[in-house]
């Protein structure tokens, strides 16, 4: 995938999510869901301006449920957080972009 934002499924998750030494950012999704293509431009443009810092990915609900009922995702999208293999922040809806930086601010070693 050209973009920054990397397509995971079940069986990626562990490796590319809760094994990464950065913070990894989830987008939970799926192809129907109109707010969560909203958001796409500012994951792309997070991903592209946290490179090499922050790992941003997307995982389709409805092909990957596995991993979805294990964090209890029951709204699309949710953004979780992970850092250290653990989650460390939660977001729900099409969130501004400036939330989104604020929250992965946080989780960037100071």
């Amino acid at each position: 995938m050209a973009s920054g934002v990397m397509d995971i499924g079940d069986a990626e998750f562990e490796r590319e999510v809760l094994s990464a030494a950065e913070p990894v950012l989830v987008e939970f999704t799926a192809a129907w869901c109109a707010p969560c293509r909203a958001l796409a431009p500012t994951l792309e443009a997070l991903a592209s301006g946290y490179r090499g810092r922050v790992k941003v990915a997307a995982l389709d609900v409805e092909r990957h449920p596995a991993t979805a009922e294990r964090y209890g995702i029951r709204a699309m999208p949710t953004l979780l957080f992970f850092k250290g293999g653990a989650v460390a922040r939660q977001l729900v809806g099409a969130v501004p972009r400036a939330r989104l930086e604020d929250v992965v601010r946080e989780l960037l070693p100071r």
